[in-house]
């Protein structure tokens, strides 16, 4: 069975940091991409980055880069991504999915989680 299990959401102040954790099970996690979305209330989900972890190529929406950063333990199948000086804006529900292809944007991943909220106060 395909799981992905997000953690490390909360409520933090703006300009404070989270580390959000993706544990990853059931499936070959050496020949998939991970990739990081959220959904905003009242917006469409938006995938934020991804990491290819058969090349390691790494990638990352306009509207994050700076200030998000993913990386992967392959030995603990496992996708982190670190959110520095967060913003209001960055409030949304955090979800981690896993597909043969690093996708951003609207791109439909074929394994998804449960997601972790994220919520930034001012």
């Amino acid at each position: 069975e395909v799981q992905l299990v997000e953690s490390g959401g909360g409520l933090v102040q703006a300009g404070g940091s989270l580390r959000l954790s993706c544990a990853a099970s059931g499936f070959t996690f050496d020949d998939y991409a991970i990739g990081w979305l959220r959904q905003a209330p009242g917006k469409e989900r938006e995938g934020v980055s991804c990491i290819n972890n058969y090349d390691g190529s790494i990638h990352y929406a306009d509207s994050v880069k700076g200030r998000f950063t993913i990386s992967s333990d392959n030995a603990k199948n496992t996708v982190y991504l670190q959110i520095n000086n967060l913003k209001v804006e960055d409030t949304a529900v955090y979800y981690c999915a896993a597909d043969p292809i690093c996708g951003l944007g609207s791109y439909a991943y074929e394994y998804w989680g449960q997601g972790t909220q994220v919520t930034v106060s001012s």
